[in-house]
């Protein structure tokens, strides 16, 4: 009874009417899409991949490290 009850519930809709359609304004298509927001650090839409840092330049690595004496304190 309590799953008959749960499973009406559920394709009740949440009150929503009408049909589904995707937004086509300008404001969309800055939005997230939905696979962009169930995996933050994947696939990113072509404006930011084109826009990614380039690597750093030879003169910023670290510095070597002093040649050792062969003698250990």
């Amino acid at each position: 009874m309590v799953s008959l009850a749960a499973a009406a519930a559920g394709l009740s809709a949440c009150g929503q009417r009408g049909p589904l359609f995707l937004p086509t304004d300008p404001a969309a298509a800055q939005r997230a899409t939905l696979p962009q927001l169930l995996t933050p650090g994947g696939p990113r839409p072509a404006s930011e991949t084109e826009a990614a840092p380039k690597p750093a330049a030879a003169s910023s690595a670290p510095a070597p490290a002093p040649p050792t004496t062969g003698t250990q304190k």
